[in-house]
């Protein structure tokens, strides 16, 4: 057997085209891992969609409520989610992917059996206690696996793929499903009864791919070298490594980044569903009006993700995660200027909103892939959409009454604000913790090194500090 010298590092044989896959990943887990990054994230957004339906068509809500009750709602799902976050993170790194991924598909199928049941918004908000176990297992293994999946080198590939695939499912589900309301009363179908067999078909989609996930997806936990960390210590694990200022700044960005879609989903369709009942369109007519201009955004994304990703892998991470979160603020700032959404003209402000909400969630999570340790990569990936539930927690809740008691671009320039932020805590760590090049990074992997060994980790051999 040829010797492999510390130039010529040793590499997984297997690839899906130029994306390198991890040693152990076989194309067949990278293709199911594709279908799930096309399902995983439209299955969770068209709540949103959906659920501008129901408060209109089912429930009568009045139109001047409805930003702070669905402020209210995410909110209280973040709320879930932050308690479970931690717990979903060690099963992931103790029993694996591939459970908790299914069991998230399952709790979101329940979800949608159950939402358009409701008789008032009190009930909304117990079923949205599935719905947030769900968003918790599926946000959780999608993050791991994405982690796990490519080797180093093609790590920012990766992530664009399964960005552009996220956008994708978005797209087509948010579009094909949210169509179909307007499809079946047109039908003569009761309104009532068009919200409730649009969700069971919803449902029936989630399933099936809690079926085929089960199937394709590698079982078990990636091999390391390391051995596996007791509970107690990956219980803390996550808020341990925060002290590699990369971590924490991936931290900072998922505040912003992770749920993104899902802030953008309730705000765009909720505003242009509002601007479009307004004007006297009926419900169904208004919420695809509003679904219109979300898919605008996120074709926008899909489109943007193929040339984000390579530029990310030419980059530092950290470099690169303070040019998305540039791009991210100019999209979301640029709203302010913005005065009707159903406008044709906007469609080039939702387009840069939605290539900046892609840049932002390539920068995030190619960063945090890259300095997660493997044997505690679901303990950390669990901190890391902790922080992005917080950012959508307190964003969605002051952004709901911004949305009606001031202007509905209001939320988009607080995030707008929060991206500029971040573009300055880049500099800082690229300038105090720059971090390694990937060719260093992937050469320590595959010498059995890992973020462990970074000296930032460890605050005795901080420049300048000690204990």
């Amino acid at each position: 057997m040829t010797q492999t010298t510390a130039s010529e590092p040793p590499h997984s044989a297997h690839r899906i085209g130029p994306i390198y896959l991890a040693p152990g990943v076989m194309p067949f887990h990278g293709w199911t891992f594709f279908y799930a990054g096309f399902v995983s994230i439209g299955l969770i957004v068209f709540i949103t969609i959906g659920q501008t339906y129901i408060l209109n068509e089912h429930l009568n809500i009045p139109i001047e409520e409805q930003g702070t009750l669905s402020g209210d709602l995410v909110f209280w799902t973040e709320v879930v989610a932050l308690l479970l976050f931690i717990p979903a993170g060690i099963l992931i790194d103790k029993i694996g992917r591939r459970p908790i991924y299914i069991a998230g598909f399952m709790l979101t199928a329940a979800c949608y059996v159950l939402y358009p049941l409701a008789g008032s918004a009190e009930d909304l908000f117990i079923y949205r206690i599935f719905y947030a176990m769900g968003i918790v297992a599926i946000a959780g293994a999608l993050s791991t696996v994405l982690a796990d999946y490519p080797a180093e080198r093609s790590r920012g590939k990766l992530v664009a793929i399964i960005g552009m695939l996220n956008g994708l499912g978005i797209v087509i589900i948010g579009q094909m499903f949210g169509a179909f309301p307007d499809i079946f009363t047109g039908m003569g179908v009761s309104g009532t009864d068009a919200g409730l067999y649009t969700f069971l078909m919803v449902a029936a989609l989630a399933a099936i791919s809690a079926v085929i996930i089960g199937f394709g997806l590698k079982p078990g936990v990636p091999p390391s070298r390391e051995p596996q960390p007791p509970v107690r210590e990956l219980l803390f694990t996550g808020f341990a490594q925060a002290r590699n200022p990369r971590i924490l700044l991936s931290y900072g960005a998922a505040f912003i980044a992770r749920g993104d879609q899902s802030i953008n989903a309730t705000f765009v369709v909720l505003w242009g569903t509002t601007v479009g009942i307004g004007m006297g369109m009926s419900s169904g007519e208004a919420v695809m009006q509003g679904t219109i201009i979300f898919i605008v955004t996120q074709v926008a994304a899909l489109v943007s993700a193929p040339f984000l990703g390579p530029i990310i892998d030419r980059l530092n991470r950290v470099t690169a995660l303070g040019v998305c979160m540039a791009i991210a603020a100019a999209g979301n700032l640029a709203m302010f200027f913005l005065a009707n959404p159903l406008a044709t003209y906007a469609y080039a402000f939702f387009a840069l909103m939605g290539i900046g909400q892609m840049a932002v969630f390539l920068g995030a999570q190619s960063l945090i892939g890259q300095e997660a340790p493997k044997p505690k990569r679901g303990s950390v990936l669990a901190a890391f959409n902790i922080s992005g539930a917080l950012g959508i927690l307190l964003i969605v809740l002051i952004g709901g009454r911004l949305f009606d008691q001031i202007d509905p671009r209001a939320p988009f320039i607080l995030v707008g604000i929060i991206n500029f932020l971040l573009i300055f805590a880049s500099l800082w760590v690229r300038i105090k913790a720059p971090g390694k090049t990937i060719s260093q990074v992937e050469l320590e992997r595959d010498a059995g090194l890992g973020a462990e060994d970074d000296p930032w980790i460890d605050p005795t051999h901080r420049p300048g500090g000690g204990t």
